[in-house]
């Protein structure tokens, strides 16, 4: 089984710090430990983990269930809830976040470790959040269903118009795409100045393994994509 990139966010410090020492011991990574929404969004962006253990009630801050459906919405990475508190209304609303799985607290460290394996075991079984996943190569990959390009696990951000420069070469799958397409396609038919695609070109190189995209003078271009 690859190492597996975990985030803590948990209020309670005594807490987090017990999750930690026990996901190390099954000899995973805990990525970061978070107490609250806008610094779990920012840890998430910058790491990209690979499981998010959240806590549904946290303190000063967005509960559990609002920060997972600001994850879902932007990212496929699943999510295990801890909760103290296990009441129906609260169970309803979780369970419309589609997470991987629970942890009633207190817990034991074999709970935590039983669900944790169950997680993976489970995304194994059902690959669905990868299925989006286009790679590009040199470590460079897109989510076509949330719209982000990645190198590894850190985010790249792209402008409108160079993710659909990016959306059209990749659904090229490796052909030339004319010039005169791209242009059609990104722009929509407006007139467009000389030069303003070579330029989106150049953009979209600068944030990408620049050979990964080939040129074809006077022509076109297209993505090396991996065999």
């Amino acid at each position: 089984m690859k190492n597996v990139d975990i985030l803590i966010i948990e209020d309670e410090a005594l807490v987090a710090l017990e999750i930690r020492q026990a996901i190390r011991k099954i000899g995973f990574n805990v990525i970061d430990m978070v107490t609250n929404h806008h610094d779990a969004l920012m840890s998430i962006e910058q790491k990209l983990p690979d499981l998010i253990l959240l806590d549904i009630h946290l303190k000063n801050s967005r509960d559990g269930i609002e920060i997972a459906q600001e994850i879902k919405s932007k990212y496929a990475i699943p999510i295990v809830y801890l909760t103290a508190y296990a009441d129906d209304e609260t169970m309803k609303r979780a369970m419309l976040t589609n997470p991987i799985g629970y942890l009633v607290k207190p817990f034991k460290r074999e709970d935590l470790k039983s669900i944790i394996f169950l997680s993976l075991y489970k995304l194994q079984e059902n690959p669905s959040p990868q299925s989006a996943l286009v790679k590009i190569g040199n470590g460079y990959y897109y989510d076509t269903q949330h719209k982000n390009l990645f190198y590894h696990k850190f985010p790249i951000k792209l402008s409108s118009k160079e993710r659909l420069l990016l959306e059209l070469l990749i659904e090229a799958r490796g052909t030339i795409v004319p010039f005169g397409v791209l242009e059609e396609y990104i722009w929509e038919g407006n007139p467009v100045s000389q030069g303003s695609l070579r330029v989106l070109l150049h953009r979209l190189r600068g944030k990408m393994e620049y050979k990964l995209i080939e040129t074809i003078p006077s022509f076109g271009c297209r993505l090396s994509l991996p065999s």
